[in-house]
C-alpha cells in the first residue's frame, strides 16, 4: 500500500516584502532591507540520478532528507521507486547525483522508505512494509553510508512515519502511525472514522556505544494493553484516545519527545530516557477569516473557517518550552497556519491567523482549485539557528512555496521571506554549520514535466539574486490583490514606471493588472474586472493586451476553438465595446492554439493597426510557418504575414509564438518551446521589420527574423525551476524591456513566476 506521506519542514528562495495584515496575532510587516537573506542556488531534479537504463519518465521523488556528519552527503526517501537516493552536496550551486539503493535489496520490493536519519557514519532507513492497513508492519534499517552495506535491522512491530534523532545522538524515535482506512466505517461512525485498530505507538531506538550491535529498541504505548484509552490522552481531550495515530516526532536539548497525533488533533510529550509520557494536550480549534474557501476560480478572500480543529501535521521544537506546529489538517480540521504552543501549559501562544494563507495570494502561489479543501496546506516545518538568529521554515504543500521567520522571540514570530520551490515541497532540512537549506519535493509527473527536485538555499548578504520580481500590494479591504498566470505584458501610456498585465483562462474572470516597475520587486497595484458588453464579468482567456494611447484596451482572447478567438476592444473602464473575429477560413484552420499577443499601432493621422500573433500554424499553410495578423481597424479588414519558427527534435514538443509588441519601426516576438525545467531549450525574442501596409492576397510573404535577446540564461540564473511559458514582454515608458512568466495558476506548474527585467530597449534591440 502506498505510504502516507511523512511529514518535516520545507523550505526555498528569497522574496523581498512584508507579510499582510492577517488575523489574531499575524500582524503586518515591512519589507525587509535583506541584511541576510537565503538565495536559492541549486534544482537538481532526482530523476537524473536514477539508475542506468531505467526509463527517465519513470516516477521517482525526493521526500524526506538527512545528511552526513559534515554536511556534504544527502541521503533521501524516494516511496514511489522504493529506494533511497544520495547526492554529493559539497558544492551548494552544483549538487550531484551519487546514485541510489533499492530497498529490494534489503528485503522486498514492495518495501517503501518512509524517513531518513544519519547517526554518525550510518543512515537510518524506516520502512513500511505493510501488506495492508490492518496489519501494519515496518522495520527499521541501519545502513552504513560509505559502502551503503546494511548492518542491521530491527522490527518496529507496526507501520511508521517518521523518525527523529536528539542532538546528543543518544536516541532516536520513530513515530508508529498504524494509520486509519479512509475507505473502513468503524462500528457508530462513518467512512474512515477514529477508532481502527491497531492503535499506533512510538518506537524508542537506544543509540548505546557507537556500534548498532549494541543498539536496542523499546515500545511506549499510547493505548492500555487492553486496547482502552490511556487516562493521559483521555483527560487531555484528544480525539479518539483509543486509537492514537502518530505523525511526526521532535526531540529538544532535555531530551523531551514531541509527538503530533495529527487525526486526534493532539500532542503528547514523552521522557526519552524512562520512555514516560509526560503530558498531553489537544491541539484545540481556531477561526480564520479572510481567507479564499470555494473552488469557483476566482480568488475570493471573503471566506471563512469557524471552530476547525487544528490537526497538526510536523512538530519541531522551537526551545525546550515552545513548540511549533504546521496545522495542515486531515480529514476533519487543518486551519490553512501554523501556531506556537507552550508545552508546559499546552496553550497556544501564537497562531498564523489567515497570514501564512495570504502569502500566498499575495506572492502568486494561491492554488485556486484548493481553496475548497485545505488550501495552502501547511504540511512541514523547522527550527534552526544560524549565525545566532533562530528561524522557522514552514512549507505549503499545494502553493509551493516556504515561509522564513524569525523566532528570537518564541511567541512572537517575525515572517522575513518567501522561498519558492518546485512541486509538493514535503522534507525541509536545515544544515546550518553550512548555512545550508535543503528543500526535497514530491510531486513527480514526467507527462506534464513537474519533476520532483532537491533544492539548496544558503544564508547570504544582499538581495538575493533569486528574489521573486513581483508581488502584490493589498486592495481596499487590506487583502492582497490576487494574481496568477500573468501571460501578456503592455506598457501604461504616459506612466513610464507602470505596466499592465492580464489574466488568462485560470482564472473565471478576467482581470487587467496594474504594474509599478519603480519596486523591486515590481508590485502590483491595482486590478482592473474585465466586463461584457453588458456590463458582467468577463471570463475571456485573455493571452494578449496592449494598452491604447488614445484609452482603454486591446485584448487578445484564445479560444477552445478556431472560432473562439477573437480580438476584443475595451474602453478605460474594462467594459468591452468592440469584438473583432477572425476571418472564417483561417478560424477553420486553427484548433485550440490560436491568439497569443497583441499590440497596435496609430498614425498621426489617428489610424489605428492592430497586429496580432496566432501561436501555431493554420492549417493549409506551409509547415513551421505561422502567420501574423494585421487588422486595419478603419476597414475592418484582416491581412496576414508569415513567421517561419524554429524546430524541435524533443518528443511531444513544438515550436510556437506566445507575444508580440511594437519596438520603433519592428515587431518584437516571443518565440518559445514547450518544455521546462532542464530540458527548456528555446526561450527567445526575435524581431521582425514591421510592414507598413496590408499584405498582398495570395501566399504567405514571410518576415525575416533576427535574434534579439535569447532569454533563456535569464530563466536559468534563477537557480530554479526553468519555466516552460515565457509569455509577455513589452519595453516600458522607461525604456526598459520586460519580461514575464505565465505560471498556469499553480496547475501542472511550480507557480513561480519568473519577472525579468531584461536590460534597455537599446541594448535588446539596438534603438532607445
Amino acid at each position: 500500500m502506498p505510504p502516507k506521506r511523512t511529514h518535516a519542514a520545507l523550505a526555498a528562495v528569497a522574496v523581498a516584502a512584508g507579510l499582510l495584515a492577517g488575523t489574531g496575532a499575524a500582524s503586518a510587516h515591512q519589507p525587509p532591507r535583506w541584511p541576510v537573506a537565503f538565495d536559492r542556488t541549486a534544482t537538481y531534479p532526482v530523476f537524473q540520478n536514477r539508475p542506468a537504463g531505467e526509463d527517465p519518465a519513470s516516477p521517482t521523488v525526493a521526500e524526506i532528507s538527512a545528511v552526513g556528519e559534515d554536511g556534504r552527503t544527502l541521503v533521501h526517501t524516494d516511496a514511489l521507486a522504493r529506494r533511497i537516493g544520495f547526492l554529493d552536496i559539497s558544492d551548494p550551486g552544483r549538487p550531484r547525483g551519487l546514485g541510489t539503493l533499492s530497498l529490494a535489496e534489503l528485503g522486498d520490493a514492495e518495501d517503501e522508505p518512509t524517513s531518513v536519519a544519519v547517526v554518525g557514519r550510518y543512515v537510518l532507513v524506516v520502512v513500511n512494509t505493510s501488506a495492508d492497513r490492518s496489519k501494519p508492519s515496518g522495520r527499521l534499517d541501519v545502513i552504513e553510508l560509505r559502502d551503503r552495506k546494511r548492518v542491521r535491522s530491527f522490527d518496529l512491530g507496526g507501520q511508521p512515519d517518521s523518525i527523529t534523532v536528539t542532538q546528543d545522538a543518544r536516541y532516536a524515535a520513530v513515530a508508529i502511525e498504524n494509520e486509519r482506512d479512509e475507505e473502513v466505517t468503524p462500528p457508530g461512525g462513518q467512512e474512515g472514522d477514529l477508532p481502527q485498530a491497531p492503535a499506533g505507538f512510538v518506537r524508542i531506538v537506544d543509540l548505546k556505544g557507537g556500534s548498532p550491535r549494541s543498539w536496542t529498541t523499546r515500545a511506549v504505548p499510547l493505548t492500555r494493553p487492553d486496547g482502552t484509552a490511556l487516562p493521559v490522552l483521555a483527560d487531555a481531550g484528544i480525539a479518539a484516545p483509543t486509537d492514537p495515530e502518530p505523525e511526526y516526532v521532535s526531540a529538544n536539548s532535555r531530551d523531551q519527545l514531541a509527538v503530533t497525533l495529527q487525526e486526534n488533533n493532539g500532542i503528547a510529550l514523552v521522557d526519552l530516557p524512562t520512555g514516560r509520557i509526560t503530558k498531553a494536550f489537544g491541539a484545540g480549534t481556531a477561526t480564520v477569516d479572510g481567507i479564499d474557501t470555494v473552488k469557483d476560480g476566482v480568488i475570493d478572500q471573503t471566506g471563512s473557517l469557524t471552530g476547525v480543529p487544528r490537526e497538526p501535521d510536523a512538530v519541531s521544537w522551537i526551545d525546550d518550552r515552545y513548540l511549533a506546529t504546521a496545522d495542515e489538517g486531515d480529514w476533519k480540521g487543518g486551519t490553512r497556519g501554523w501556531s506556537v504552543f507552550d508545552s508546559r501549559t499546552g496553550t497556544v501562544v501564537w497562531e498564523a491567523g489567515n497570514s501564512f494563507e495570504r502569502l500566498a495570494v499575495r506572492y502568486g502561489l494561491h492554488n485556486e482549485g484548493r481553496s475548497g479543501k485545505k488550501g495552502s496546506e501547511p504540511e512541514g516545518i523547522a527550527v534552526a539557528t544560524y549565525r545566532g538568529v533562530r528561524y522557522a521554515f514552514v512549507g505549503s504543500e499545494r502553493s509551493n512555496f516556504v515561509a522564513v521567520y524569525d523566532l528570537s522571540r518564541p511567541a512572537a514570530p517575525v515572517f522575513r521571506q518567501v522561498l519558492p520551490t518546485t512541486n509538493g515541497p514535503e522534507g525541509l532540512l536545515p544544515i546550518p554549520s553550512r548555512d545550508l537549506l535543503v528543500v526535497s519535493s514530491e510531486e513527480d509527473d514526467a507527462s506534464v514535466n513537474v519533476r520532483a527536485s532537491v533544492s539548496l538555499f544558503e544564508l547570504g548578504t544582499g538581495t538575493p539574486a533569486a528574489a521573486p520580481g513581483i508581488v502584490s500590494a493589498p486592495d481596499p479591504t487590506g487583502a492582497p490583490i490576487g494574481w496568477g498566470a500573468l501571460g501578456a505584458l503592455s506598457a501604461v501610456p504616459g506612466r513610464p514606471d507602470q505596466l499592465y498585465s492580464v489574466t488568462d483562462a485560470a482564472y473565471a474572470d478576467t482581470r487587467i493588472m496594474t504594474i509599478d516597475t519603480a519596486r523591486r520587486p515590481a508590485v502590483i497595484t491595482r486590478a482592473l474586472t474585465v466586463q461584457d458588453a453588458e456590463g458582467r464579468p468577463a471570463g475571456y482567456d485573455a493571452e494578449g493586451v496592449f494598452a491604447r494611447p488614445q484609452g482603454g484596451f486591446w485584448l487578445a482572447v484564445e479560444g477552445a476553438t478556431g472560432a473562439g478567438n477573437k480580438l476584443v476592444r475595451l474602453d478605460r473602464d474594462g467594459v468591452t465595446r468592440q469584438v473583432v473575429t477572425l476571418p472564417a477560413d483561417v478560424a477553420a484552420g486553427l484548433t485550440k492554439q490560436g491568439f497569443e499577443g497583441v499590440t497596435a499601432t496609430t498614425d498621426r493621422a489617428g489610424r489605428e493597426v492592430v497586429w496580432a500573433a496566432l501561436q501555431r500554424e493554420v492549417k493549409g499553410d506551409p509547415t513551421g510557418v505561422v502567420r501574423l495578423g494585421r487588422y486595419d481597424v478603419a476597414s475592418g479588414t484582416w491581412s496576414w504575414y508569415g513567421y517561419r519558427i524554429g524546430t524541435t527534435t524533443t518528443p511531444g514538443d513544438w515550436i510556437g509564438l506566445s507575444e508580440i509588441t511594437v519596438v520603433g519601426d519592428e515587431l518584437a516576438v516571443i518565440e518559445r518551446d514547450k518544455l521546462n525545467g532542464p530540458a527548456a531549450r528555446i526561450k527567445r525574442v526575435y524581431t521582425v521589420g514591421l510592414p507598413k501596409s496590408a499584405a498582398p492576397g495570395g501566399e504567405l510573404r514571410i518576415l525575416p527574423k533576427k535574434l534579439a535577446h535569447d532569454v533563456l540564461p535569464d530563466l536559468r540564473a534563477t537557480h530554479g525551476w526553468t519555466q516552460e511559458k515565457l509569455e509577455g514582454l513589452t519595453v516600458g515608458g522607461d525604456g526598459q524591456v520586460y519580461a514575464v512568466t505565465d505560471n498556469d495558476g499553480v496547475d501542472d506548474a511550480t507557480g513561480e513566476t519568473a519577472f525579468l527585467r531584461l536590460g534597455s530597449g537599446r541594448k535588446i534591440f539596438g534603438r532607445d
